[in-house]
């Protein structure tokens, strides 16, 4: 029984959320000859101000980016 655990930053439609869930069962469908039935795909979504990422806070990270791409 696969069990598959994505986990990312919030903002994401449920209407991504429902192609994400789909591709994944698919794809353990046609690579794996999973039964769908058997597939257990969760989504965690987290808050920016709780997920680090190139040693910040990821909204910390994304206003960076915004200020640098402003200043060119």
């Amino acid at each position: 029984m696969p069990y598959v655990n994505i986990q990312m930053t919030t903002g994401a439609s449920r209407e991504q959320k429902a192609e994400l869930v789909k591709d994944v069962t698919d794809s353990l469908v046609r690579v794996l000859g999973k039964n769908p039935d058997h597939i257990h795909v969760v989504i965690q979504e987290i808050n920016e101000e709780d997920w680090g990422f190139s040693g910040l806070l990821t909204d910390e990270w994304k206003k960076q980016q915004d200020r640098s791409s402003s200043s060119e």
